[in-house]
């Protein structure tokens, strides 16, 4: 059996890659029992749409106001 730090590393490591049947079959069993591991990954996701979102967001503000790098 997965534990804890096993399956928030495979949860992160999906959304860099595609993970084996294998790894997101012991990603589902432990998330059965788990409900800290299945808060993480509805957490993770929420961070990645935010993250995406402002990435759109920024791409999409006007030229003069986006941030130049030595404005810091």
């Amino acid at each position: 059996m997965m534990n804890c730090e096993q399956a928030t590393r495979l949860m992160s490591d999906s959304r860099e890659r595609e993970l084996s049947i294998r790894e997101r079959a012991a990603i589902k069993m432990h998330n059965l029992m788990c409900s800290g591991c299945r808060n993480f990954n509805v957490q993770i996701d929420q961070v990645g749409k935010m993250a995406r979102r402002f990435a759109r967001e920024k791409d999409d503000a006007p030229a003069d106001s986006k941030e130049k790098p030595n404005d810091r």
